[in-house]
């Protein structure tokens, strides 16, 4: 199976950014993770960053030809405005997970909407970085 792991704007600063919100690991420590729970399933994950709304929508585009047979996306800001990847994700038919490192209910009002979510099949957050591994999981069940 190929899964796909978007990871949005700033999401390449963790370690970095607001520690006692999305902890101390870092990006790498992340792609890690990812890299491991893919030797350990036997699956293709590929993960993609960036920081630009057009990049993302053009690699969920690209899923569509590609081969990619699961997405996890953690949108970043975009998650409550981006009507835009909405669209791109409502295009793709392979199952789509949204993940969220902290607990999006718990923080400020704007955060608690998500625009993006409606166009995935299950919506994980606030179960840190581990909530990486159980959309890849739910990918692979589906």
């Amino acid at each position: 199976m190929k899964i796909l792991v978007i990871n949005g704007p700033n999401l390449n600063f963790l370690g970095i950014r607001e520690k006692s919100v999305y902890g101390t690991q870092d990006y790498d420590y992340l792609l890690k993770m990812i890299g491991e729970k893919g030797e350990q399933t036997g699956c293709t994950i590929e993960v993609f960053q960036s920081n630009h709304e057009g990049a993302i929508i053009d690699r969920i585009q690209d899923s569509y030809f590609d081969g990619t047979e699961g997405i996890v996306i953690n949108p970043g800001a975009y998650t409550h405005y981006s009507y835009a990847i909405r669209d791109a994700l409502s295009s793709i038919t392979v199952p789509k997970v949204e993940i969220h490192i902290s607990d999006i209910m718990n923080r400020e009002e704007f955060r608690k909407v998500s625009v993006t979510a409606p166009a995935c099949d299950k919506q994980i957050y606030g179960h840190g970085l581990e909530g990486y591994l159980e959309a890849i999981d739910f990918c692979l069940k589906k």
